[in-house]
Protein backbone atom coordinates (compact mmCIF):
# COMPACT_ATOMS: atom_id res chain seq x y z
CA UNK A 1 0.00 0.00 0.00
CA UNK A 2 1.68 3.28 -0.89
CA UNK A 3 1.09 6.77 1.19
CA UNK A 4 1.61 9.81 0.03
CA UNK A 5 1.93 13.48 1.99
CA UNK A 6 3.20 16.54 0.76
CA UNK A 7 5.46 17.94 2.61
CA UNK A 8 7.44 20.48 0.87
CA UNK A 9 4.04 22.65 0.48
CA UNK A 10 2.59 21.48 3.82
CA UNK A 11 -1.15 21.71 2.23
CA UNK A 12 -2.54 18.35 3.65
CA UNK A 13 -6.46 18.59 3.76
CA UNK A 14 -7.99 16.70 6.93
CA UNK A 15 -10.86 14.71 5.36
CA UNK A 16 -13.00 12.75 8.18
CA UNK A 17 -12.53 9.50 5.85
CA UNK A 18 -9.70 8.04 4.53
CA UNK A 19 -8.91 7.88 0.66
CA UNK A 20 -7.51 5.17 -0.96
CA UNK A 21 -6.91 5.91 -5.03
CA UNK A 22 -7.64 2.83 -6.79
CA UNK A 23 -5.22 3.41 -9.73
CA UNK A 24 -1.22 2.93 -10.04
CA UNK A 25 -1.59 5.43 -12.52
CA UNK A 26 1.66 7.81 -11.76
CA UNK A 27 -0.09 10.97 -12.93
CA UNK A 28 -3.47 10.49 -10.98
CA UNK A 29 -0.56 9.99 -7.53
CA UNK A 30 0.38 13.03 -8.32
CA UNK A 31 -2.29 15.34 -9.61
CA UNK A 32 -3.90 14.31 -5.86
CA UNK A 33 -0.74 15.00 -3.77
CA UNK A 34 -0.47 18.42 -5.13
CA UNK A 35 -3.97 19.16 -5.05
CA UNK A 36 -3.02 18.69 -1.36
CA UNK A 37 -4.96 15.14 -0.65
CA UNK A 38 -3.70 12.39 1.53
CA UNK A 39 -4.54 9.37 0.42
CA UNK A 40 -3.53 5.48 0.14
CA UNK A 41 -3.11 3.65 -2.86
CA UNK A 42 -4.62 0.36 -3.45
CA UNK A 43 -5.09 -1.52 -6.59
CA UNK A 44 -7.30 -4.55 -6.79
CA UNK A 45 -7.33 -6.60 -10.28
CA UNK A 46 -10.30 -6.03 -12.38
CA UNK A 47 -11.85 -6.99 -15.46
CA UNK A 48 -11.70 -4.25 -17.96
CA UNK A 49 -13.58 -5.81 -20.83
CA UNK A 50 -16.09 -4.05 -22.02
CA UNK A 51 -19.18 -4.04 -24.78
CA UNK A 52 -17.83 -3.02 -28.00
CA UNK A 53 -20.93 -1.70 -29.05
CA UNK A 54 -21.12 1.09 -25.68
CA UNK A 55 -20.51 4.69 -26.94
CA UNK A 56 -16.69 5.45 -26.17
CA UNK A 57 -17.55 8.30 -24.36
CA UNK A 58 -19.25 6.05 -21.68
CA UNK A 59 -16.44 3.46 -21.63
CA UNK A 60 -14.29 5.25 -18.60
CA UNK A 61 -16.68 5.84 -16.30
CA UNK A 62 -18.08 2.33 -16.71
CA UNK A 63 -14.71 0.99 -15.98
CA UNK A 64 -14.09 3.62 -13.03
CA UNK A 65 -16.61 2.13 -11.62
CA UNK A 66 -15.60 -1.79 -12.33
CA UNK A 67 -12.56 -0.87 -10.10
CA UNK A 68 -14.15 0.66 -6.91
CA UNK A 69 -16.27 -2.66 -6.90
CA UNK A 70 -13.52 -4.45 -6.29
CA UNK A 71 -13.71 -2.46 -2.55
CA UNK A 72 -16.45 -4.84 -1.11
CA UNK A 73 -15.45 -4.61 2.56
CA UNK A 74 -14.64 -1.28 2.75
CA UNK A 75 -17.15 0.86 4.90
CA UNK A 76 -18.52 4.37 5.37
CA UNK A 77 -14.94 5.53 6.86
CA UNK A 78 -13.19 5.27 3.62
CA UNK A 79 -13.63 6.64 -0.04
CA UNK A 80 -12.49 4.82 -2.98
CA UNK A 81 -11.61 6.95 -5.99
CA UNK A 82 -11.13 4.72 -9.12
CA UNK A 83 -10.37 6.55 -12.40
CA UNK A 84 -10.26 5.57 -15.90
CA UNK A 85 -8.83 7.72 -19.20
CA UNK A 86 -9.42 7.19 -22.80
CA UNK A 87 -8.65 9.08 -26.04
CA UNK A 88 -10.78 9.01 -28.45
CA UNK A 89 -10.19 9.85 -32.43
CA UNK A 90 -12.91 9.18 -35.48
CA UNK A 91 -15.41 7.71 -32.82
CA UNK A 92 -12.26 4.81 -31.71
CA UNK A 93 -10.73 4.07 -28.56
CA UNK A 94 -7.04 4.56 -28.32
CA UNK A 95 -6.00 2.33 -26.51
CA UNK A 96 -2.05 1.92 -24.66
CA UNK A 97 0.09 0.87 -27.57
CA UNK A 98 1.82 -2.75 -27.05
CA UNK A 99 4.86 -1.74 -29.35
CA UNK A 100 6.49 0.71 -31.20
CA UNK A 101 4.79 0.33 -34.37
CA UNK A 102 1.61 0.62 -32.37
CA UNK A 103 2.77 3.93 -30.37
CA UNK A 104 3.79 5.69 -34.12
CA UNK A 105 0.78 4.67 -35.15
CA UNK A 106 -1.40 6.26 -32.59
CA UNK A 107 0.56 9.22 -32.69
CA UNK A 108 0.39 9.60 -36.16
CA UNK A 109 -3.31 9.78 -36.30
CA UNK A 110 -3.49 12.72 -33.64
CA UNK A 111 -0.93 14.54 -35.79
CA UNK A 112 -2.63 17.83 -37.23
CA UNK A 113 -6.35 16.94 -35.81
CA UNK A 114 -8.54 17.54 -32.88
CA UNK A 115 -9.27 14.39 -30.62
CA UNK A 116 -11.35 13.86 -27.48
CA UNK A 117 -9.99 12.84 -24.12
CA UNK A 118 -12.20 11.40 -21.54
CA UNK A 119 -12.06 11.14 -17.74
CA UNK A 120 -14.63 8.72 -15.63
CA UNK A 121 -14.39 8.98 -12.30
CA UNK A 122 -16.29 7.05 -9.04
CA UNK A 123 -16.08 7.20 -5.56
CA UNK A 124 -16.94 4.60 -3.40
CA UNK A 125 -18.10 5.28 0.36
CA UNK A 126 -19.48 2.08 1.86
CA UNK A 127 -22.31 0.67 -0.69
CA UNK A 128 -22.85 3.94 -2.20
CA UNK A 129 -20.96 4.70 -5.85
CA UNK A 130 -21.05 8.09 -7.02
CA UNK A 131 -19.63 8.56 -11.01
CA UNK A 132 -19.29 11.22 -13.51
CA UNK A 133 -17.10 12.13 -16.15
CA UNK A 134 -15.21 14.90 -17.75
CA UNK A 135 -14.32 15.36 -21.38
CA UNK A 136 -11.63 17.62 -23.13
CA UNK A 137 -10.73 18.64 -26.86
CA UNK A 138 -7.30 18.32 -27.50
CA UNK A 139 -5.40 19.51 -30.73
CA UNK A 140 -2.14 18.26 -32.05
CA UNK A 141 -0.05 20.38 -34.32
CA UNK A 142 1.66 18.30 -37.13
CA UNK A 143 3.88 16.16 -35.58
CA UNK A 144 6.77 14.99 -37.87
CA UNK A 145 8.23 11.43 -38.12
CA UNK A 146 11.34 12.37 -36.19
CA UNK A 147 9.71 14.14 -33.68
CA UNK A 148 7.40 10.84 -33.05
CA UNK A 149 10.23 8.57 -32.88
CA UNK A 150 12.18 10.81 -30.33
CA UNK A 151 9.25 10.75 -28.23
CA UNK A 152 8.62 7.07 -28.47
CA UNK A 153 12.15 6.11 -27.67
CA UNK A 154 12.94 8.34 -25.13
CA UNK A 155 9.68 8.60 -22.89
CA UNK A 156 8.40 5.11 -23.93
CA UNK A 157 4.38 5.84 -23.64
CA UNK A 158 3.24 1.96 -23.29
CA UNK A 159 1.36 2.65 -20.49
CA UNK A 160 -0.39 5.92 -21.71
CA UNK A 161 -3.94 5.89 -23.72
CA UNK A 162 -3.40 7.31 -27.12
CA UNK A 163 0.61 6.50 -26.77
CA UNK A 164 0.97 10.52 -24.89
CA UNK A 165 1.25 12.05 -21.80
CA UNK A 166 0.23 15.52 -21.75
CA UNK A 167 2.79 16.48 -19.53
CA UNK A 168 5.69 14.44 -21.75
CA UNK A 169 7.51 16.08 -24.43
CA UNK A 170 5.30 15.38 -26.98
CA UNK A 171 2.45 17.82 -25.28
CA UNK A 172 4.60 20.50 -24.61
CA UNK A 173 5.68 20.58 -28.17
CA UNK A 174 2.85 19.27 -29.81
CA UNK A 175 -0.57 20.36 -28.20
CA UNK A 176 -1.35 24.02 -29.73
CA UNK A 177 -4.65 23.91 -28.39
CA UNK A 178 -6.81 22.34 -25.51
CA UNK A 179 -10.77 22.89 -24.30
CA UNK A 180 -11.59 21.89 -21.34
CA UNK A 181 -9.25 20.82 -18.23
CA UNK A 182 -5.50 19.97 -18.61
CA UNK A 183 -5.84 17.74 -15.54
CA UNK A 184 -8.99 15.70 -17.19
CA UNK A 185 -6.23 14.54 -20.21
CA UNK A 186 -3.15 13.44 -17.44
CA UNK A 187 -5.77 11.27 -16.02
CA UNK A 188 -8.13 13.04 -13.61
CA UNK A 189 -10.55 15.67 -13.68
CA UNK A 190 -9.35 17.06 -9.77
CA UNK A 191 -11.40 20.61 -10.29
CA UNK A 192 -14.96 17.63 -9.80
CA UNK A 193 -13.02 15.67 -7.92
CA UNK A 194 -12.54 18.25 -5.04
CA UNK A 195 -16.36 19.23 -5.56
CA UNK A 196 -17.35 15.69 -4.53
CA UNK A 197 -14.64 15.19 -1.67
CA UNK A 198 -15.19 18.93 -0.17
CA UNK A 199 -18.25 17.53 1.61
CA UNK A 200 -15.68 15.84 4.17
CA UNK A 201 -13.00 18.42 4.43
CA UNK A 202 -12.33 19.76 7.80
CA UNK A 203 -10.65 23.18 7.52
Amino acid sequence: MYLHKIQKYNLLMKLNKKIILASGSPRRKQIMADAGFSFEVEVKPTDEAFDSAMPPEAVPQFLSEKKVEQFKNYDENYLIIGSDTVVIVDNQILNKPQTKEEAFTMLSQLSNRTHKVVTGVSIKIGNRINSFSDSTNVHFSELSPSEINFYIDQFKPFDKAGAYGVQDFIGMVGIDRIEGSFYTVMGLPIHKVYQHLKPYIEY
